[in-house]
């Protein structure tokens, strides 16, 4: 793959993480790929395993979105820098919903082979989104 098709594949993954299309994430993400989330004691694995994080986002945050706002590719490689917005309206680790909306950054370290994720190092800003919903007392 080149920088522009590495590019399109992420445009089509920003597609998939803020609709949560099911069809899209089982063309985008390799069965057996390997994704690592602060919030998982265990590697999530394939598309399955990736919505996983999508649907827990969703389920606290009705109105996430994740917005592209960098990227750095290299053959076989993406590093990411996304804005994720929201309003914390459902319980989300536990705690019941504030109504409080939310703006932080997260970066994800990709790896692709055969034009599919076939893994993802997550490093969203949990304490941001604490913080601000007033999860975590400032």
């Amino acid at each position: 793959m080149n920088n522009s098709e590495e590019k399109q594949l992420l445009v089509a993954f920003e597609t998939m993480i803020n609709t949560a299309d099911e069809a899209l994430a089982e063309k985008l993400i390799a069965p057996d790929a390997i994704f690592y989330a602060p919030t998982q004691p265990e590697p999530l694995v394939g598309p399955k395993g990736y919505l996983t994080i999508v649907h827990m986002m969703r389920s606290a945050f009705s109105d996430v979105k994740w917005h592209l706002e960098d990227c750095v590719t290299e053959p076989g490689k993406i590093a990411v820098c996304w804005t994720c917005t929201g309003t914390h309206d459902d319980d989300f680790m536990g705690q019941a919903a504030t109504g409080k909306k939310f703006k932080v950054r997260c970066m994800n370290f990709y790896q692709i082979k055969n034009n599919q994720f076939v893994s993802d190092t997550g490093c969203p800003d949990i304490f941001g989104i604490l913080m601000q919903t007033g999860l975590l007392p400032v």
